[in-house]
């Protein structure tokens, strides 16, 4: 089983660690099976299951139940579930109670959003055995007072995204999670830090990569975002498309500089 070591290791060993949405049983087994190293529990799943215009009404209890599901069917990957909006913005405390469910219903590690000023909460968490990744760059949750889906870290904001990066590495984070940061920052972010990134539309320099299972399957409806390959596309089953993810992540072919952002 796939614990936050074997992802330290891969990134002292150069390894790319390969990382899925994943939301039921079935797809947990399935993608295990087929070298996923990290299986993510997203609140994505309001938009790609549920329906939702966004990430923001989805509940602690949804992602508890999928959690639970994911558990059953999961035989090897690392289980990481979204602390959902509202469930641990408002003490610390409110985010160890949320983060105790989570881990009970099967995750390995929690995952919340926030830059330096939720380093505090990454703190506690850890402290009290509960390893966690910090998701920064462009977080879903803040989209309203982001202004939407936009690239983050771009020019004098770049100084900002390290610095809350480093927030969370010495707060003990044993991931950092980068969302739609230019590929150049991402990098020198990886660098910086000793414990793994994972990017999503933050270049190939990146310890690993994460990507919607419906997006790189190609059934989600929604505008396609830059960053998003459907590697559907040529094959003859789930399985070999998931496989051939894994593969490109692992070569250092996924992503491509068409699916980047520049400075």
């Amino acid at each position: 089983m796939n614990t936050i070591h074997t992802l330290k290791n891969m990134k002292a060993a150069g390894e790319k660690i390969a990382m899925l949405t994943c939301y039921e049983a079935s797809f947990a087994r399935l993608m295990s099976e087929q070298g996923v190293d990290v299986l993510l529990v997203g609140d994505s799943l309001g938009m790609a299951v549920q329906g939702k215009s966004s990430t923001l009404p989805v509940s602690l209890d949804d992602i508890c139940y999928h959690t639970a599901a994911v558990a059953r069917g999961n035989e090897q990957a690392l289980i990481m579930a979204d602390l959902p909006f509202g469930s641990y913005q408002q003490s610390k405390e409110q985010a160890f109670a949320a983060a105790a469910q989570l881990m009970a219903a099967g995750a390995h590690m929690v995952k919340l959003e926030g830059g330096a000023w939720i380093a505090e909460t990454t703190a506690f968490l850890q402290q009290r055995g509960i390893p966690v990744c910090a998701h920064i760059g462009l977080t879903p949750q803040s989209v309203n007072t982001l202004g939407g889906y936009k690239v983050q870290g771009r020019g004098a904001a770049a100084a900002q995204l390290m610095d809350d990066a480093q927030a969370h590495a010495n707060a003990g984070a044993d991931v950092v999670l980068m969302e739609c940061v230019p590929a150049q920052l991402a990098a020198q972010v990886t660098a910086a830090l000793s414990c793994p990134t994972i990017g999503i539309g933050a270049g190939v320099d990146c310890d690993g990569q994460v990507l919607v299972m419906h997006d790189m399957l190609g059934i989600y409806h929604g505008k396609t975002a830059k960053f998003v390959k459907n590697f559907m596309q040529g094959q003859n089953s789930i399985q070999a498309a998931i496989a051939t993810y894994v593969a490109e992540v692992k070569a250092k072919t996924f992503p491509a500089e068409i699916h980047s952002f520049g400075n």
